[in-house]
């Protein structure tokens, strides 16, 4: 194999728009079998049962591609131009998380993989898969053992260079690589991101209970919401970053270069009454080209009423009043809810 092939590889990730690019085997995460069936074991995947059916996958990822030789793991930066957690002193807006305040990230991103990867078969030859987020591949442990980062007591991946604030492709290759050494845990004694966490979802620095974490449930949880666990919500209605946000690693956090990464404007803090409003059809249209879109309406609608709960703002009352009714026996049920608390 050419010397010089990874070289060029890292100059032209770096020029298809990624800032970090690093190597590593697929079977480099062995440790990652025994945890993923610890997390399971106690249940803490809740509702996401694709992650115990394709666990034979996700625990290891030369099984899913056996004649995969290396993997090349990239960053991307989504790092927030203002403090991601401003919004929650705003009891009558909604908390959208940074990630999801512009566009869909699996389609930017997986399209630089693929720039990236024809590029690869053009200069050096072999085969190539990409991966970003959907396939049941364990993407961040894989970047711990490329170097791109470690997993941090809050489970999310944290880099030195790029601090939380960044998204995670991957792209495998038949190709025998040079490949860079792991990168070590530099969490040290802080516990930031354990002691900010609203719902207390981490039973364990390292071990995080999906089923108490605010993103999993405004996002991947179907149905009602303990009710022990909605005041706990607060303004958030898609996602969480308050982990994320006080990690003293973003301090060397990168802007993001992308602009397709920027907030838009609408999606920063959005005022509860005007999204509580929307039908189906207008919800589609507001988050068209948003990952916000993938949740429904329905789903949506029954987070916004729990902010609306959680706001104290008596004007909001009869907004939810309005969804009492509700065809969707979920919405119906978080509107009481929300009139109720603010009776």
């Amino acid at each position: 194999m050419e010397n010089g092939l990874k070289q060029r590889l890292v100059e032209q990730a770096r020029a298809e728009g990624f800032d970090a690019c690093r190597l590593c085997r697929p079977w480099d995460v062995g440790h990652v079998p025994e945890r993923l069936a610890a997390f399971l074991g106690h249940g803490y995947h809740g509702q996401m049962g694709w992650l115990a059916e394709r666990s034979h996958w996700r625990g290891a990822p030369q099984v899913l591609w056996p004649e995969a030789r290396t993997v090349i793991v990239l960053g991307e930066s989504y790092t927030p131009e203002d403090d991601p957690l401003a919004v929650l002193g705003q009891k009558d807006r909604g908390n959208i998380s940074v990630y999801a305040r512009g566009r869909d990230y699996h389609d930017t991103v997986k399209k630089r993989l693929k720039r990236l990867a024809r590029w690869l078969i053009a200069e050096g030859g072999g085969e190539v898969k990409v991966f970003v987020d959907t396939a049941p591949v364990p993407e961040k442990p894989l970047g711990q053992a490329a170097g791109l980062g470690w997993q941090g007591k809050h489970t999310n991946l944290v880099s030195r260079d790029l601090g939380s604030w960044f998204f995670i492709g991957s792209v495998f290759t038949t190709l025998e690589l040079e490949t860079d050494p792991a990168e070590s845990d530099h969490c040290g004694s802080c516990r930031a991101c354990l002691d900010i966490c609203p719902t207390d979802a981490f039973p364990a620095p390292y071990r995080l209970d999906a089923r108490r974490c605010i993103s999993y449930l405004t996002i991947e949880h179907d149905g009602p919401v303990d009710e022990a666990l909605r005041p706990l919500l607060g303004n958030r209605i898609y996602g969480c970053d308050d982990c994320l946000a006080v990690c003293p690693w973003n301090k060397f956090a990168v802007a993001a270069r992308e602009v397709k990464y920027h907030a838009r404007e609408d999606l920063i803090a959005p005022r509860l009454a005007e999204l509580a409003a929307l039908d189906d059809a207008a919800f589609r249209a507001r988050f068209s080209g948003s990952p916000i879109k993938r949740i429904g309406r329905n789903r949506f609608l029954r987070n916004v009423l729990y902010a609306i709960g959680n706001s104290g703002d008596m004007s909001l009352r009869e907004v939810a009043q309005r969804h009492c009714g509700d065809p969707d026996a979920t919405v119906a049920d978080a509107a009481r809810w929300a009139v109720g608390r603010l009776a």
